[in-house]
């Protein structure tokens, strides 16, 4: 039986690692996309981020609509979930909780089980001091029910996120580009290991 594609990247260096970033949000001037296009230019060597198209794009999860012929986007946002080798989330607070459009997107994939066993590293991002705290600890509840495989190194909150970009939108700021740069190393190494970080 020929290796699955997981199997192969468990075990080789040479393979490039796919990265597929979420945003929780849907602003046109987002700190946690800006995150993500930053964190796409700060991945080791191997790996590839690719940033996933808006979440509105999704109808609201009903089971009644996951039956077949599935809406086009349903079957698209599984197909893109099961070819990624990782999910990196970056996800801003709404009302102490995940964003409506993120957890219905991942509402869909819960019958299809495309996140089970997936490295996941979840980044959460605000304003303020708390770092969007809560809805990171909501997100490991929702990817822990769905059985992902959640890297503890790829896992972080970032406080004050507006304060680590210049004028013209670039990540400046030491310490938010070395927390970047070891989430992506951290779930490079959690594949290629074929394990994640305790």
């Amino acid at each position: 039986m020929p290796a699955t594609r997981s199997q192969l990247v468990s075990h080789s260096e040479d393979l490039t690692l796919r990265f597929l970033g979420l945003c929780g949000s849907l602003r046109r001037v987002s700190s946690n996309l800006a995150l993500l296009r930053a964190a796409r230019q700060l991945t080791p060597a191997g790996v590839e981020l690719r940033i996933a198209d808006p979440l509105d794009r999704l109808p609201h999860f009903n089971p009644d609509v996951d039956v077949p012929p599935l809406p086009a986007a349903v079957s698209e946002w599984r197909s893109e979930i099961a070819a990624a080798d990782a999910v990196l989330i970056c996800s801003p607070e709404y009302a102490f909780g995940v964003p409506g459009v993120l957890k219905n997107a991942l509402d869909w994939l819960v019958p299809s089980g495309e996140l089970y066993e997936k490295p996941v590293g979840v980044i959460t991002a605000s304003p303020n001091q708390g770092g969007a705290a809560q809805a990171q600890r909501h997100l490991i509840d929702t990817l822990t029910a769905q059985q992902a495989r959640l890297v503890e190194g790829a896992s972080v909150a970032v406080p004050f996120v507006r304060t680590r970009f210049d004028a013209t939108g670039a990540l400046t700021e030491p310490e938010a580009i070395a927390i970047l740069r070891a989430s992506m190393a951290a779930l490079a190494a959690a594949i290629r290991a074929g394990a994640t970080a305790p």
